[in-house]
């Protein structure tokens, strides 16, 4: 299981249910890393898709509280005990919000996180991988820019303490 995020320098990631913003390269990068595999989600995520519909071309899990949440072409479990035995062998991209990723990241290896060199106003926040001790650094690609932004990509991979 990995996780993928777009954060800010304080590692952001929402305000109001949204993106902090819209990047072009960072959509096509969440795609690409995303497409044919299993995604894992919110709620309020797969509500603020387009049309709060599933991603097409992926396997759509949601994980609610709400034992009577469904959602037409999704998959819903209500534990993470369920969503693991759901899982099984699935290439699985846990893709928000941010008790999703709080829930999630003790089973997650490598962390796909798109860095924005902004600080947004924002309400919902990722964990900060670099204060923890079980991720590092393992890649970075270098700054690009659209809209004025400047961004990165990284991945943290978990380490064996």
């Amino acid at each position: 299981m990995d996780l993928i995020a777009a954060t800010d320098k304080n590692w952001a990631i929402g305000r109001g249910g949204k993106l902090l913003c819209h990047l072009p390269g960072d959509l096509r990068y969440f795609k690409e890393k995303t497409t044919g595999k299993t995604v894992v989600m919110g709620r309020k995520t797969l509500e603020s898709l387009p049309g709060g519909k599933p991603l097409p071309n992926r396997k759509n899990i949601i994980l609610s509280r709400d034992r009577s949440f469904s959602a037409e072409g999704c998959f819903v479990c209500h534990s993470v005990e369920a969503l693991l035995n759901l899982c099984g062998n699935d290439d699985v991209m846990v893709m928000g919000g941010a008790a999703i990723y709080q829930q999630l990241l003790p089973y997650c290896d490598s962390c796909y996180i798109t860095k924005i060199d902004c600080v947004f106003d924002a309400d919902a926040y990722m964990i900060d991988l670099d204060e923890r001790d079980d991720f590092r650094l393992a890649w970075q690609s270098g700054w690009m820019e659209e809209k004025g932004i400047s961004y990165q990509f990284t991945r943290y991979d978990r380490i064996n303490i």
